[in-house]
């Protein structure tokens, strides 16, 4: 698989990507920065979410337990337009980092894939949502796919109906907990993914509010991982609990670089 020009490959560094999801609150210029840090703590991508509420929700959406505004009153303030979108694309491409976006409606994807993305990211709640799914791969953009909250029956219909678009794709073992209890996350579900889908690249899309985990999932063969990622927490919103500030991200990047270092299978014996 290969995302505007990193392959991902076994064989290759883990591709990681700082998931800036509405951590902005609708300001381009905390957007901006974000962009800046992320790249400073080394990830491959920074990924935001394009949302057009009318489009993906009704009005009355349940309140979130950590959150005390409604989801939809959030995002009608909050989210990005697509012209902003747009503006960060060119400025993440500049600074040399890839920029990637999460579509929730096909209204939205269409609009991204008008600013040209390199690669859609759809969420867990996507995962099922077939009709949508299959149009979104029409573009012919790789995808990375959540399963959050997905039965591997339900994961099966996905990877038939992908499998028979020619594109590249991804799955990412995920658990929708922000954030999950420990004992929910059975990261060892990626060997479990790895057997089942041999041609899919495989990775963890983790929610906890440290870097453990991700890094767990790296040693069992993760080749993405994607990691919520703020300026800081102090800034509260709807992912603020599970989101890394710059200089953890920076920690989990350098770990992750040494694990792939240390990830041989041949029993040698070295000169020192």
């Amino acid at each position: 698989m290969k995302i505007d020009g990193f392959e991902i490959t076994d064989d290759r560094p883990v591709y990681i990507i700082a998931e800036g999801c509405d951590n902005h609150y609708g300001n381009i210029k905390i957007a901006l920065e974000m962009i800046v840090q992320a790249n400073l703590a080394g990830a491959n991508a920074i990924k935001f979410q394009h949302h057009l509420p009318d489009e993906e929700m009704l009005p009355d959406v349940p309140l979130s337990d950590n959150f005390d505004i409604p989801l939809y009153e959030f995002l009608k303030k909050n989210a990005l337009r697509i012209e902003e979108h747009a503006e960060l694309k060119e400025y993440a491409e500049k600074i040399g980092i890839t920029y990637l976006c999460t579509p929730f409606s096909l209204k939205a994807a269409i609009e991204l894939n008008e600013i040209e993305l390199a690669a859609f990211k759809i969420g867990s709640g996507e995962m099922t949502d077939i009709p949508t799914i299959e149009k979104i791969a029409d573009f012919g953009k790789p995808m990375i796919l959540s399963t959050g909250m997905c039965t591997l029956d339900e994961i099966d219909r996905t990877n038939n109906v992908l499998k028979n678009k020619h594109i590249e794709y991804a799955f990412l073992n995920c658990v929708s907990e922000y954030p999950p209890v420990y004992s929910d996350i059975n990261i060892d579900v990626l060997t479990i993914l790895k057997h089942r889908y041999p041609d899919v690249v495989i990775g963890h899309s983790d929610h906890t509010p440290d870097i453990w985990t991700a890094l767990g999932a790296v040693a069992l063969g993760a080749k993405v991982i994607e990691k919520h990622f703020t300026l800081s927490r102090s800034m509260k919103g709807p992912d603020f609990e599970v989101s890394l500030e710059p200089d953890e991200f920076k920690q989990m990047v350098d770990a992750i670089k040494k694990i792939n270092l240390a990830l041989g299978s041949e029993k040698k014996i070295y000169p020192d």
